[in-house]
């Protein structure tokens, strides 16, 4: 039910408190902000999200990602 709301990430952007991370809804692209304590809390591997972001969805409604 919650999968229909997963979008493919594209990329994420490094920054010091955390990952920018990109995805491509319909014609536009959006961002979200993630802080390392966020990704840590979902058990997300930040060094593994920038080095292969297709491997990861995420769900802006719920500010959640997940690996697919």
């Amino acid at each position: 039910m919650l999968e229909f709301c997963m979008q493919d990430i594209i990329t994420g952007v490094k920054r010091e408190d955390g990952l920018i991370v990109l995805w491509q809804d319909g014609k536009d692209y959006k961002s979200m902000f993630f802080g390392y304590g966020d990704l840590i809390d979902q058990k997300i591997n930040a060094l593994d999200l920038l080095d292969h972001p297709k491997m990861y969805h995420i769900d802006p409604g719920q500010h959640r990602i997940v690996m697919k």
